[in-house]
């Protein structure tokens, strides 16, 4: 069987919650039936519509995931050297992704401005059968190849549920991106009433700081 993989991300830029990366595999004649389920980009569906076509999708490919946590994150972050950041991590992950799979051929969605140089970084980590394999790394792949298409929903409808238990534990703090007010609204008033983030919060962010910075000045004024 030749197997065609797709792999992608959810959640490498908000500043709560993990990064999720999910792959999706099937053989070469099945990909036109993951064309024929209308599978896109999960940011152009509707909640309801990625349920929905997830749960077709794993009817039709076998798929696996990673989770990276916030400590995980900031640790590459923090820690990781000039050269070893997120790109690195989420490269590392989806080589895993890719392990899992075994494919002959892998779809990437690129997170590097360097297309072949991301690529070429999830090579280094795939196992050593696997390093003759074709790897197409691509900006917007989700949007050009049905299998990416896939994982992206995957990936998607995972970290979704892993934000709504997340709201079950600390109440409800919206998306988790910086653009939700309600997100912006959580972080100060938590750290207003504690005397540090919650472990769902990724600190290396620089949003994170700056809301340190403002707490500081208005106990300075106070």
């Amino acid at each position: 069987m030749v197997g065609i993989a797709g792999v992608d991300d959810a959640g490498r830029g908000p500043i709560i919650g993990p990064m999720v990366i999910a792959g999706v595999i099937v053989p070469r004649e099945r990909v036109r039936d993951l064309r024929e389920l209308g599978v896109k980009d999960s940011k152009m569906l509707t909640p309801s519509a990625r349920t929905r076509l997830r749960e077709r999708i794993v009817k039709l490919a076998k798929f696996s995931l990673r989770e990276a946590q916030p400590e995980e994150i900031d640790d590459v972050v923090f820690h990781g050297g000039k050269l070893k950041k997120l790109n690195f991590l989420e490269a590392r992950m989806m080589a895993e992704v890719i392990n899992d799979l075994h494919p002959s051929e892998a779809y990437v969605d690129a997170s590097d401005v360097n297309e072949k140089r991301f690529g070429e970084t999830i090579r280094s980590f795939l196992s050593s059968d696997l390093q003759k394999i074709k790897i197409v790394s691509e900006h917007h792949a989700d949007r050009n190849y049905p299998t990416v298409s896939a994982a992206s929903i995957i990936a998607k409808v995972h970290r979704d549920q892993a934000i709504e238990r997340l709201h079950d534990k600390y109440g409800d703090f919206g998306s988790g991106y910086i653009t939700d007010p309600k997100t912006m609204e959580f972080l100060r008033g938590y750290r207003r009433s504690h005397d540090k983030y919650p472990p769902i919060v990724r600190i290396s962010w620089k949003t994170a700081k700056e809301i340190e910075d403002e707490l500081s000045q208005s106990r300075l004024g106070a």
